[in-house]
């Protein structure tokens, strides 16, 4: 079965201690979800072409449709209220190869 990812790129972050609330609860959500968080947050990025170096985060789960149910899952719900004002992000749930 393939994996499903969450991508996570945040464009424009204004004050990234603003964030503890939104992290501790998607960390939660993730974690009760069955996702595992496989880049680091904060880590390094080297951006090509249109790409930003601002943070990046990816989550694996076991397969597309437990990413999706992650995301709907009251928890995460309950996260992205907690997403403050200031914050632009780009988020996608992907199909994996394998």
């Amino acid at each position: 079965m393939a994996k499903g990812y969450w991508v996570s790129v945040y464009p424009a972050i204004s004050d990234p201690e603003r964030l503890t609330d939104y992290n501790e609860l998607a960390g939660s959500a993730v974690q009760a979800g069955g996702g595992r968080v496989l880049s680091l947050l904060g880590g390094r990025v080297v951006a090509h072409e249109a790409g930003i170096t601002e943070r990046v985060v990816l989550i694996e789960f076991d397969s597309f449709e437990q990413a999706v149910a992650a995301y709907e899952s009251e928890a995460y719900q309950k996260a992205l209220v907690a997403l403050p004002d200031g914050f632009e992000r780009d988020f996608r749930i992907i199909d994996g190869i394998d």
